[in-house]
């Protein structure tokens, strides 16, 4: 899957492939999520939105099944 770069406050990347419906996400506090079962028109109106953060969560967030590739571990406050 080919990632592009967007302008985004919260998002670094995204991806997606078009035969298998899947959305990949890399936010730019390194975590990466995939969508599953998302049609090419829901990608192709996140990639020209405004707002790609707000679209992602209106439109794809908790409508489509999705699962967490990578989580960024907390960096621990030091003294």
């Amino acid at each position: 899957m080919q990632l592009e770069t967007v302008e985004s406050s919260s998002i670094h990347a995204i991806g997606y492939d078009e035969a298998e419906r899947i959305l990949e996400v890399v936010f730019n506090n390194g975590g990466i999520y995939q969508f599953v079962d998302v049609p090419p028109a829901e990608f192709k109106a996140l990639m020209h939105a405004d707002s790609k953060g707000r679209y992602l969560n209106a439109n794809i967030r908790n409508l489509y099944p999705y699962w967490r590739l990578y989580r960024p571990r907390r960096q621990r406050k030091t003294k």
